[in-house]
Order: structure tokens, then sequence, then C-alpha cells
């Protein structure tokens, strides 16, 4: 008799967790029905809690580890790089059978853990900055999310929107983090960039609802899901039968790995050799985040609409090959910002090529598909920045003479917010997965 009462409690409790994290039909939680507003939300909060410390970022980078800072950095970032690639899949995976709200959740915390960790702990910062590229892969989440309540021919206006939503959250960010930390100190900023990194996680645990119709998730969560299917590796080879699919993953990875390394330097490059002042990049941060976001939400729905999905592929690539040579070749301040326009065109890209790789998947590998993307970018912020660092410590190329670094005898040198942005800037390019989106620099 116990045990027969025990069994209705069990599962009364695994009913309660699948309403909680899976949302089942009478039970769905979250605010009205799933939107790409929800996912714009979302990105827009985790992207802006990290925008937000662009101040304390350069700092605690060369105060923690003063000798090759450059190549610190990037094996920072190799490893988070490498996790991603290898995790990406798997979440996507796993999200394609239990569901999207558990693992936005998942993902945007463990995103975020490092956040109030800068100030407590600066190497478990780094730390946990590492290890936390295993999760560091909304964006696969949040374009399957968009898949799931988009047909077809929306989803490339929608994935721009999403991708317009971060060159948004990296326009004003830096400067309020920067203007905060000015006045106020780098602790205030922490602190609120942990409470927004609190918000967006209150945020899909109370609003978003769920967009992976029930039919396709499992009636419990011990349901059975193979490792064939989550392993990334077999992942790889599954979708390497599909050659358009495969065709994609490679164009991917020699588009995204340049400009990884470029965007790891580039800032440094404006300063040093081009002689652009904080001032100056400050707004050249500005102005190219804006165009970004005229280009994904206006631009791109127009090519789309008037030469298809693959011409405007095409497009972007063309863009991105112009603006990296003029970037190369560009010795004046007037060409820097002409190549910055023709980068923000380049921004098309991402969205283009989420939308062409969902159109290839079926309904229930969303996940898998954006996975494989988000991880192959992943593994190209990991390299990019690595490659980088190694040739800056080869060369003995270190942040001395760069970096304001606060000291009791000078305090006026300690913060620029024009410096400042453009640190935060590499820092999120090399988080999104888009040519004006990643992560934590060093310039």
């Amino acid at each position: 008799m116990s045990q027969a009462k025990q069994k209705p409690a069990a599962g009364s409790r695994i009913m309660l967790v699948k309403r909680i994290l899976m949302k089942d039909g009478s039970t769905q939680q979250g605010m009205g029905r799933p939107s790409v507003y929800h996912a714009v939300v979302v990105i827009f909060l985790e992207f802006f809690a990290w925008g937000l410390l662009t101040t304390p970022m350069l700092v605690v980078l060369h105060e923690t580890f003063p000798q090759h800072t450059f190549l610190m950095n990037g094996l920072i970032q190799g490893v988070k790089g490498f996790l991603s690639f290898m995790c990406a899949p798997l979440i996507g995976a796993l999200s394609d059978v239990y569901g999207r709200k558990s693992f936005l959740l998942i993902t945007v915390f463990f995103t975020c853990a490092p956040i109030p960790l800068m100030r407590i702990s600066p190497w478990w910062y780094f730390a946990m900055i590492s290890v936390s590229g295993a999760f560091s892969v909304t964006f696969s989440v949040i374009f399957a999310y968009v898949a799931d309540i988009t047909q077809e021919h929306e989803r490339s206006t929608a994935y721009g929107l999403v991708s317009a939503t971060f060159a948004a959250s990296l326009v004003t960010s830096p400067a309020i983090g920067a203007y905060i930390s000015t006045f106020y100190g780098d602790n205030l900023v922490v602190l609120l960039a942990t409470v927004v990194a609190l918000l967006d996680i209150c945020f899909i645990l109370l609003v978003v609802p769920e967009s992976l119709r029930d039919k396709m998730r499992p009636n419990f969560w011990g349901a059975q899901i193979s490792w064939e299917q989550a392993d990334p590796f077999s992942s790889l080879k599954k979708i390497g039968k599909d050659t358009t699919v495969l065709l994609i993953c490679i164009t991917v990875f020699f588009s995204y790995l340049p400009e990884a390394g470029q965007y790891s330097s580039f800032f440094l490059y404006l300063k040093q050799i081009i002689g652009f002042n904080q001032g100056s990049i400050a707004a050249f941060i500005a102005v190219v985040g804006i165009l970004s976001i005229v280009a994904q939400t206006v631009f791109l729905s127009i090519l789309m609409r008037s030469i298809g999905n693959k011409n405007t592929v095409l497009l972007g690539l063309g863009f991105q090959m112009f603006q990296l040579a003029w970037y190369g070749f560009g010795s004046q301040p007037w060409m820097m910002w002409a190549a910055g326009a023709v980068a923000a065109m380049s921004s098309i890209t991402f969205p283009a090529v989420s939308a062409l790789i969902s159109r290839c998947a079926e309904s229930d590998q969303q996940g898998v598909a954006q996975g494989m993307v988000t991880g192959i970018r992943g593994l190209c912020n990991g390299l990019g920045p690595a490659l980088y660092g190694f040739v800056f410590f080869l060369f003995h190329v270190e942040l001395g003479g760069l970096v304001p670094v606060p000291s009791s005898d000078d305090k006026t040198t300690s913060k620029d917010p024009g410096e400042e942005g453009c640190t935060m800037m590499n820092r999120m390019l090399q988080e999104f997965p888009n040519h004006h989106s990643q992560k934590p620099t060093h310039h």
C-alpha cells in the first residue's frame, strides 16, 4: 500500500516539473503566444548586461594577467570557443526534444554567471568565462525558438531583427556603463549588470512561453534521446550528408574565422596605426552599430524579397571581403569610416545564413541545425583570438602604454569611456554570431 501511494506522488512531482519547464498545453506558462519579441527581449537583456561591463573589463584583464595579456585572453577565448563548438549541437539537439524555454534559461544563466565574480575574484571570473563556453550558445536556442514560430519566408526578417537587437544593445550599453563607472565606480556597474542578468532570467521564467509544440516533445523528462542525435561529432557527420548544409557550415567557418581574429585587434589597430583617439573610436562604434541595425532590418528584408536567400548570403560575403581588404590596405581615417559602412552591410550575412540553414532542416531539427552554425562560430571565436594572441606574443605586443590601470597616484587615467567602449565592442563582437558580435578583448 505504501508503495502504491508513493507512485502517484512521484508522478505528480514529474508532472509539476513538466508544467514548470516544458509547459504542457492547458497549463502553458508565460505571457501570450510565443513571438519573436520574446526572443528579442532575452537577447537584448543578456548582451546589455555584458555591455555595461565595458569599463572594468580591460583593467581587470590587465591587472590579472600583467604579463602576456593578449596571449592569456587568446587562451581564454580559445577554451571557451572549443567548448561552444562541442556543446552547441548537444544543447540544440536537447532543445529539439525537451523544449526551448528550459534551455534558454540554462544558457542565459551560465553565460551571465561570471558577471558578479568580476569584483569578487578576477581569477574565478576568467575561469568561469572559459567554462561558460559550454553554455554560451544562447543564439542557437533563440534562432530555433524563432524558427518554431515563424513561416519559412518570415525567418530571415525575424533573424535580422534579433541580430539588430544585439547591435542595439552594443550601441547603448557601453556608453551607459562607462558613464556610471566614471562618476560612481566600477562596483556599481557590476552590480547593475548583475541585476539586468537576473531580470533576464526572471523574464524567461515568468514571461517567455514555450515555442515547441507539445506533439514534438516527449511526455516525460525520462524519455530517451539517442547519443547519436546529441553527439556533436555525430551531428556533424549527419549534416555532412546534406551537401547544402555542409557547404553552409564550411562557408561559416572560412568567413567568420578571419573576422573573429580581426576584431580581437581591430580597435588597437585604429588607435596605434590609424591614429584614432578615444572619441573617434567611440563614434565609430556607435555609427557602425546603427548602420548594422538598419542593414539587418531594412536592407535584409528588401534583399531577401528581391534577390533571394542564397544571393543575399553571397552579397553579404562580398561586402565582407571588400571591408576586410579595405581595412587592411587603408591608411587614412576616412578609409576606415568608409570600410565601417561596408562592414555594417556585411552584417546581413549571418541572419541570411541562419534562414538558409533553417530551410534545410526539418521542424524537429531546428535546434541542432542552428547549433551547428553556433558551434562553428564558437570554434572560430576561440581560434581567431587565440591565433592573434599567439602572434602578439611572438612579436611582444602587450598593453603597455595603452591600458590606463588605476593607481593611488593617478586617478584621472583609470577610465576613458571611448577606449573602454572599443574594448566592449570587441568583447561583444566575439559573443554574438554576427559580423558585429563577439567576445571580450582588450584594446
